[in-house]
């Protein structure tokens, strides 16, 4: 990059007080070199402070993979199983609830289920499973569990079930206070041959932003974000973080948005793939809190350990859920930090490390009007004292 280009960039850069950055700019923030990540890491630190100074949140959770079986074939990802499979699986009730229990003794108010896409239209294994459970669907079973947990322990559902109708939205909703659905790229290219989404029909971006969208006109707490290092281009990357931005814009109902960066997994088509570097992931940070100054922005800290301090300088304000308990069955390779070494870490950066509820503060009456059963649910789940229907800005 020249020194001419380099020094607009740095100009731009100190009049961005009018947030938020263009779709250009953000392109050409990421392939800034090192000699302008200072500034531009201390421009995305500014706009998260304006946003919600000294607090970073994490939510304690208990990690639940209802089932593993998945019709869609990721090239990175090594959770799915086909029936038959070894480790193939699909939680009982029980299992459910005794995970569960053993959360709230460890004081985790956040079940995270974390499920395949639809398994059941392609192997007759996974119908005859449900069958055998009592039911029809994957969507069926997991509407079933999260009325389950929020009926029968403290615990809160926050279920990660793939593509949906807007029927099942609604459904899902009424008995979980937040849903998430990872975008993960924009980018039509990656359903490709041998390309991250080949024979992932359920990882379409078109399919995806409708979700999005459709829990939107619902008012529904929803989380999303990309993933990234995945063969996108960073135009593609931006395209992205604005698609989510621009829906949010809309609606108003995206609580959190992930970056996620790519981890390499032996066994998978892109096990040789290269992985994002800490630069890139601090840059992608940077330029998601420029394009939404105003919304929480989440990174994982167990897929950057142990350096995964350093992304809070990309103006990250929450770390997402964490496991006292259960591993990441996503990435089983990169355990969790431990949560008195995460409090630890966050302090020594100048932050305060607050728990929050899988809906965050300002969401909470979105999703307390879903359900009389939800509302009465968030009114008894305090944290740190407080009345979280009533909760105090941060």
């Amino acid at each position: 990059m020249s020194a001419l280009i380099q020094q607009d960039l740095a100009a731009d850069l100190r009049d961005a007080a009018a947030l938020p950055i263009s779709r250009e700019m953000a392109c050409r923030l990421l392939r800034t070199n090192d000699e302008l990540m200072p500034e531009l890491l201390a421009v995305a630190q500014a706009a998260r402070a304006r946003f919600k100074p000294g607090v970073i949140t994490f939510s304690r959770k208990v990690f639940l993979p209802l089932t593993n079986l998945c019709r869609d074939y990721c090239g990175y990802c090594t959770f799915r199983r086909d029936p038959g499979q070894p480790g193939a699986h699909t939680m009982t009730p029980d299992e459910v609830m005794e995970t569960v229990r053993a959360g709230e003794r460890m004081g985790c108010t956040e079940a995270l289920f974390s499920l395949g896409d639809k398994p059941e239209l392609i192997f007759p294994e996974a119908r005859e499973a449900l069958s055998r459970l009592g039911y029809k669907s994957t969507l069926q079973y997991l509407e079933a569990m999260c009325d389950k947990v929020l009926r029968e322990s403290r615990l809160l559902p926050h279920p990660n079930p793939g593509l949906m109708s807007a029927e099942w939205l609604h459904r899902l909703a009424r008995v979980a206070p937040s849903i998430g659905l990872m975008l993960e790229t924009a980018s039509e290219r990656l359903l490709g041959k041998n390309r991250a989404h080949d024979n992932a029909p359920d990882k379409e971006p078109a399919k995806r932003l409708r979700v999005i969208e459709d829990a939107g006109k619902e008012k529904i707490p929803f989380t999303t974000g990309i993933l990234i290092g995945i063969g996108e281009t960073l135009e593609e990357r931006v395209d992205a973080l604005i698609a989510i931005r621009d829906l949010h814009a809309r609606y108003g109902h995206i609580q959190e948005v992930i970056v996620q960066n790519f981890r390499a997994k032996a066994g998978t088509l892109m096990a040789a793939w290269p992985e994002p570097n800490g630069n890139e992931m601090l840059r992608t940070l940077a330029v998601a809190r420029l394009l939404m100054p105003n919304m929480n922005i989440q990174a994982p800290p167990n897929l950057s350990d142990p350096h995964y301090a350093d992304l809070l300088d990309g103006g990250i304000n929450d770390w997402g859920g964490v496991s006292p308990l259960t591993p990441d069955f996503i990435n089983p390779e990169k355990p969790w930090p431990h949560l008195d070494e995460l409090q630890r870490q966050t302090e020594a950066r100048g932050f305060e490390l607050r728990q929050r509820l899988p809906v965050y503060p300002e969401f909470i009456p979105f999703a307390a009007a879903q359900s009389e059963l939800l509302r009465q649910r968030l009114a008894q789940a305090p944290l740190h004292g407080e009345n979280v229907l009533n909760p105090v800005s941060i």
